[in-house]
């Protein structure tokens, strides 16, 4: 998650398959994210053909992707490469929970492939991006967007789109992120959607590259602008803003229009048809998967595809200013091919480093009352009767979770995460891994509470204090009622793996998601009862 985000899974090692056990540790939830789902494999065409979507969309979540195919095989060098992005929904890093070299995605990663275009191959790069940085609101968002929108600009971004998810940030944070000194925004452009006027960003833009220019402009889908709301923002419906400076843009005789819609591919066909003088659709899109192809647009002239979601996959389409203004296009896989830039790794240590000196107050988050009322003891309470078990826990990677955030395993340790709550509700005890928040009684730190560091036995089982007071003969507790307490602990194996999946979801943990997943990592962790 880093929601620490940005990815694929498919071979792990013998100790990485540890982390997909009951005890669900190792996933820093919404943050980080691997994905096997079956992702389209890098396509070049020339010239490009319609590809159904609903058939990208229908294909297996757990599919194995094909071997990526080599970037740009063949291409002749383009007058000018666009690169698109979008979608990333707060995913700027693969988090390493099934190990980097099976995850895509991240800030550093797509770094790098831009700078791969530029300086080795030489072309001349025009990153956009249509939008979605964030996924959710809230201070974390807040710190993710400000250093999102640092890296997209130190890349080189050219032009930026607003996305339905980030214009639910307050209005104030996102101008504070966005604008230059004089309070003007020069690199996020518009059409439809305004922060408090329609004055501080372009409605269009004409940039340069390769000898060419290129008209770029951005709108924000229907059904997002439909539900703004609020004063601080000035909208009006996508259609209607274009129209009233299509013939602007139109007389400037770029070389190449592009738009950038925040929204379905549906609607992106409507309104390439509707207003007519765009070369290049990109949508956000509505699936997770970018497109294959660039698409035509009957009775225009527009090619159209979309970016795909979590940012894991980068579109590269190369424009060639010949009579016919003919392209090329390959969806790229941000995989383990590509190095980490080094100053998107300085960036994320950067965001790390806010996040620590906020803190959980700072960043707005208060612990909640588990259901129950109980309180959380820590594993090694648990352990002082049920030995075998706790021993068994022992031996897992899950004894170990929040040590693999203070010192990650992997190439990018020198970052701690342990001041991370999306990193955290996984891989400590006594937090809400879906909502990314501690409860009550909670891990809270490493000086507060040391007991509770690791994703240990309450994640599973609940908070332990009423059954420990019980068994302690604490408050005169009858038999009957510590029996009930004894078996309000007990986690059925039945309904064990819904329990696994709150961490182990789809982005985290994909290979348990595979046909017989849970039965076998189930054995590498199985402890019943009481010695």
């Amino acid at each position: 998650m880093n929601q620490v985000a940005p990815f694929k899974d498919e071979a792990m090692t013998a100790a990485r398959r540890l982390l997909l056990l009951p005890l669900a540790a190792l996933a820093a939830a919404a943050g980080c994210f691997s994905d096997t789902s079956t992702a389209p494999p890098a396509v070049t065409t020339f010239p490009a053909a319609k590809t159904p979507q609903a058939e990208q969309a229908a294909q297996p979540l757990a599919a194995k992707e094909p071997e990526p195919a080599p970037l740009f095989d063949d291409w002749p060098k383009p007058a000018v490469a666009l690169v698109l992005s979008g979608q990333q929904l707060g995913y700027i890093e693969p988090c390493g929970c099934t190990g980097l070299e099976n995850q895509k995605g991240g800030l550093a990663r797509r770094h790098t492939l831009i700078q791969q275009l530029s300086s080795e191959r030489g072309w001349a790069v025009v990153p956009l991006d249509v939008g979605n940085q964030v996924k959710r609101f809230g201070k974390q968002q807040e710190l993710k967007f400000t250093s999102t929108i640092k890296g997209l600009r130190t890349m080189g971004y050219r032009a930026l789109a607003f996305g339905d998810n980030d214009l639910k940030l307050p209005a104030g944070e996102l101008l504070a992120a966005l604008s230059n000194p004089d309070g003007k925004i020069p690199d996020v452009v518009s059409a439809n959607v305004g922060l408090f006027d329609m004055d501080l960003q372009p409605r269009f833009l004409v940039l340069e590259a390769g000898g060419k220019q290129i008209g770029v402009t951005a709108v924000l889908g229907e059904k997002f602008e439909q539900k703004l709301a609020g004063g601080d923002l000035v909208h009006q419906p996508p259609i209607k803003a274009l129209k009233e400076f299509c013939r602007e843009l139109d007389a400037k005789q770029c070389d190449l229009n592009v738009l950038l819609v925040h929204g379905s591919l549906e609607e992106a066909r409507e309104i390439a048809a509707e207003v007519p003088v765009f070369d290049l659709v990109v949508a956000a899109g509505e699936t997770s998967l970018p497109s294959r192809e660039l698409e035509s647009v009957p009775g225009t002239k527009a090619r159209l595809l979309q970016v795909g979601q979590k940012a894991m996959h980068a579109g590269v389409v190369g424009f060639y200013a010949d009579e016919k203004k003919t392209f090329r296009y390959q969806s790229v896989p941000l995989d383990a091919r590509f190095a980490d830039s080094p100053a998107m790794l300085k960036l994320l240590a950067e965001y790390q480093d806010n996040l620590k000196t906020l803190g959980l107050n700072g960043l707005g988050l208060k612990p909640r009352p588990h259901p129950s009322g109980n309180k959380f003891v820590g594993s090694g309470k648990c352990g002082e009767c049920h030995t075998k078990a706790f021993a068994k826990w022992s031996t897992t990677p899950h004894a170990h979770a929040t040590d693999s955030l203070v010192k990650p395993p992997n190439s990018r340790g020198d970052i701690p995460r342990h001041f991370d709550p999306e990193c955290l509700s996984c891989h400590v005890t006594g937090w809400e891994p879906q909502q990314f928040a501690p409860l009550a009684s909670g891990y809270l730190s490493l000086e507060q509470t040391p007991l509770l560091k690791h994703n240990g036995c309450e994640n599973c089982h609940g908070p332990g204090s009423a059954h420990v007071a019980a068994e302690s003969g604490e408050g005169n507790v009858s038999a009957a009622d510590a029996a009930k307490l004894r078996d309000a602990m007990k986690l059925p194996l039945a309904g064990a793996e819904r329990r696994c999946l709150e961490c182990h979801d789809d982005d985290n943990s994909p290979d348990f998601h595979k046909p017989g997943a849970f039965e076998k990592y189930w054995k590498e962790v199985e402890h019943r009862g009481k010695d």
